[in-house]
This record gives structure tokens, C-alpha cells and sequence, in this order.
């Protein structure tokens, strides 16, 4: 019985090392193991024997049994491995991760900020949920005026509101700091509008200075700088009178068509210019709500949308195609 289960053994071994699909190992065991297997048949044999060899052969075979269990279960595991991997080919490079890169709205952002650092601005902000105050009141916007309605405006009720504009933070900084102020403020805004040209939330930068004996001249000879500096030297602008609350006078400042050099596209409609900004002298009303003396200080204010800046600058026709975060847009601008 003895050299019975030896070569009992080795029959398995050998049938086990052809083994090379998992569904192949069920019958293997089957046939070894089974109620009717080879192991049981020599085991049937036991009643033979004599009593004094009964425990040693016992022994022997459940040493066998739990041998073949172990090696079933290796190789089970061993081929769930194998099949896991099969069809792939380990030789093939791995494939190269896509990099992000900065948004074309924060890459824009950053480089208008370069801009009027090198004016002499610096950078502000302050909270886009706001009190009617600061967003309103405090630049000259009266509480009938139409950009109250509640058609442009998110509100949340009891003078709580999201920013129409960053002009709020001018008002913070000239509540905060001493004069001078020059200050431009980047950030969101939110309006209720939306198609190609609008969205529901944009980006603003604004700007500030307040000093004595601030004129006009100096806010056309800081966005001169600006627009020649960012969009091409030879770009021309020109003024236009308009109006704005908390600016007197003001003026809408518009360049030459960049697609067209100014002589007629659909882009600009035909008249070869383009509108960019608002700007304006700051109201003297402005100042009463900061405890500024109109009489001794001016200043000028402007501000732009950096999605009408940005696609003025690349040539983009939907404002929408920068929150769709489709990457076969997004990853022009890497």
C-alpha cells in the first residue's frame, strides 16, 4: 500500500504539471480526490491490514490528501494569475500619461496680472457672496437703478448677494488702506445670463487708482500700455463717451479689429473695431461712501471681462466652450 500512494503521488505530479487552464483542475481533483477517486480506492484497502500497519498507512494518506489539496489550489491560483495577464504583451512601452495644464481663463488672468505689476498695481480680492452695500450702495448704484433687477442679480435674500462685479473690492481696499491706491482685482462675477457672449459666471479685472492729481491722461496711458503690451503694439483704441454709475465722466474703450486690422469682418460687424473695456474718472459721490475727500484726491476705474479678453485673443467664437472642460479645446492652450 505503501508504494501504492508513492506512485499515487507521482501519477498526480506528472498530471498536474499538464495542467494549463483553470477548468482543467476541477476534474484533476475529481479524479484523485473524488468520493470515487484513485485515493479512496487504496484507501478502501485499509481494512486489510494489519492492525499494527493501520496507523502508519493512515497517516501516509492523509499526508497525500492534504499534498494534493496544497498543490491544487497553487496551481488554481497560479493560472487565475496567468489569465489575468494573458493577451497582454509585457514588450509594448507603457502608455504616457496626459499632463494637465493651466485653464486658458487662469493662464489669461496670470498674464494681465504681469501686466500691471509692472505698472505698478497690486493684486486684491475679497468675498464673492456680498452685502448690498459694497456691491451696490457704495458705488453709486441707487436702489431702482436696472442692475439691481432681479433678472441680473443672484440674491439670497436680506441684502445677501452673489458679486455682479469685482468693483465691490475697490471699495473694500479704499475702506481698508491708506491712499495711494493702485490696485487691480481679478475674479468671479455672476449675473443671470446665458448664451455664446454671456455666462452665468465670468471673471472680471478690475481696476483702481486713487491719488492726488490722478487725470485722464493717466488712465489712457495705462490701458495704451495694457492693450499694446498684451494684443501687438500697433493696435489702435479709441474712446467712447458712455456712462457708468460710479465713474464721471466714463468712457467704452474699443480696439481695432485684431482679425480683420480694422478693414470690416463679421467678427467686428463690419466697423473694424472691437469693444474691450469701461473705464471713467471715479465719481466723486464714490468717495462719500469711504470717507475720502473728493477735494483733495481723483482717480480713474476701468474693467474688463477676461472671456471677452481671451477671445479676442485666440479667436474664440463661445464664451461656453470654456466651462464645457472638453480637452480637445482646453488642451490648445497647454
Amino acid at each position: 500500500m505503501e508504494k501504492q500512494l508513492e506512485e499515487l503521488k507521482k501519477a498526480f505530479c506528472e498530471d498536474l504539471e499538464h495542467i494549463h487552464k483553470p477548468e482543467d483542475i476541477e476534474p484533476l481533483r475529481i479524479q484523485y480526490l473524488g468520493r470515487k477517486g484513485r485515493l479512496t480506492s487504496i484507501l478502501r484497502q485499509m481494512g486489510s491490514l494489519d492492525p499494527s500497519e493501520r496507523p502508519r498507512m493512515g497517516g501516509l494518506s492523509n499526508a497525500l490528501k492534504v499534498f494534493m489539496e496544497e498543490a491544487l489550489a497553487e496551481k488554481t491560483n497560479a493560472l487565475s494569475t496567468e489569465t489575468f495577464v494573458q493577451g497582454i504583451d509585457v514588450s509594448l512601452p507603457g502608455r504616457v500619461l496626459r499632463r494637465g495644464s493651466i485653464h486658458i481663463l487662469n493662464k489669461v488672468i496670470a498674464e494681465m496680472e504681469v501686466i500691471f505689476r509692472n505698472l505698478g498695481f497690486t493684486i486684491a480680492s475679497g468675498p464673492e457672496v456680498e452685502d448690498d452695500y459694497h456691491n451696490f450702495e457704495a458705488l453709486n448704484l441707487p436702489e431702482n437703478h436696472p442692475t439691481r433687477d432681479m433678472q441680473d442679480t443672484f440674491y439670497f435674500g436680506k441684502g445677501v448677494l452673489l458679486r455682479t462685479h469685482t468693483s465691490p473690492v475697490q471699495i473694500r481696499v479704499m475702506e481698508s488702506q491708506d491712499l495711494p491706491v493702485r490696485i487691480i482685482a481679478p475674479g468671479k462675477a455672476y449675473r443671470c445670463d446665458f448664451d455664446v457672449s454671456h455666462s452665468p459666471m465670468f471673471h472680471q479685472v478690475e481696476g483702481l487708482w486713487v491719488e492726488k492729481g490722478i487725470s485722464f491722461a493717466h488712465l489712457k496711458g495705462v490701458l495704451y500700455e495694457f492693450i499694446h503690451t498684451y494684443f501687438g503694439p500697433d493696435i489702435p483704441l479709441r474712446f467712447r463717451a458712455s456712462f457708468f454709475p460710479f465713474t464721471e465722466p466714463s468712457a467704452e474703450v474699443d480696439m481695432g479689429c485684431i482679425i480683420c486690422k480694422g478693414k470690416g469682418c463679421r467678427v467686428c460687424k463690419n466697423t473694424g473695431w472691437l469693444e474691450i473695456l469701461g473705464c471713467g474718472m471715479v465719481d466723486p459721490a464714490v468717495y462719500g461712501f469711504v470717507g475720502i475727500d473728493p477735494d483733495k484726491v481723483t482717480g480713474f476705474a476701468f474693467g474688463m471681462g477676461v472671456e471677452r479678453v481671451a477671445m479676442l485673443k485666440y479667436g474664440i467664437d463661445d464664451i461656453r466652450l470654456f466651462f464645457d472642460n472638453d480637452l480637445r479645446f482646453l488642451s490648445q492652450f497647454a
